[in-house]
């Protein structure tokens, strides 16, 4: 650290390295065997079907049509790796950092064999995958933990894959709301092994929280 360099210019340097950066996709992968190699940390994003997934993401990396929402909730079965630019191509080494936007679930009218692909898929990811270093579990601020969360919260306890919710859309619902859901989701979580013991509040649309999920992205990856 040089002379009058502090924490806090160092935290903003990688945060301008990771977050102002443009960040591109590189790859969708529809079963294991798709996979790239492991290597640098990976992050990933679950939740269900019109979660807020895609916007949050876009604007975790301020780039409004990265991640793309479908006109279809649950048409998208794929684990999807997303890079800052310039990692793309074999060549250009190792990303510092891999972000995975994972299939959404829960969509009403998905056929029992694309959910069971879907569930052996993301199991198989998260077990076997010793570079993933954390889950952000998703939760619609509007709707709480439903059961269908209940079932992918099992999934990454049975996985043993840590994991950490976030709160998306807490505009859309009232301050005095937003503190008692904090409080009730905890409540739900604390006797989970694999949960981490804090959530993040977020509202894509207007900009809570995202500073708070990309400190928690930076001490993952460092």
């Amino acid at each position: 650290m040089s002379m009058g360099e502090t924490a806090d210019d160092r935290s903003g340097e990688a945060d301008r390295r990771f977050f102002t950066k443009p960040w591109v996709f590189v790859r969708g992968v529809p079963a294991l065997k798709f996979l790239p190699p492991e290597g640098p940390p990976e992050i990933a994003f679950a939740g269900r079907s019109n979660v807020g997934k895609s916007s949050l993401i876009n604007a975790l990396l301020g780039q409004k049509g990265l991640a793309r929402t479908s006109n279809t909730p649950g048409r998208t079965q794929e684990l999807n790796f997303f890079v800052p630019d310039g990692y793309g191509a074999v060549e250009a080494g190792l990303p510092p950092i891999v972000l995975v936007d994972m299939p959404g679930y829960g969509y009403a009218k998905a056929p029992k064999d694309h959910v069971d692909a879907w569930t052996a898929l993301v199991f198989d990811y998260l077990r076997g995958r010793t570079s993933l270093k954390r889950v952000f579990l998703l939760i619609d601020a509007r709707h709480g933990i439903k059961p269908n969360d209940e079932e992918v919260m099992t999934l990454l306890d049975k996985a043993a894959m840590s994991y950490q919710i976030v709160l998306t859309k807490t505009d859309k619902i009232k301050p005095p709301a937003v503190d008692k859901l904090i409080v009730e989701t905890l409540e739900r979580s604390k006797k989970r092994p694999a949960a981490f013991p804090s959530l993040i509040a977020t509202s894509s649309e207007k900009g809570g929280g995202i500073d708070d999920l990309r400190a928690v992205i930076l001490s993952l990856a460092e």
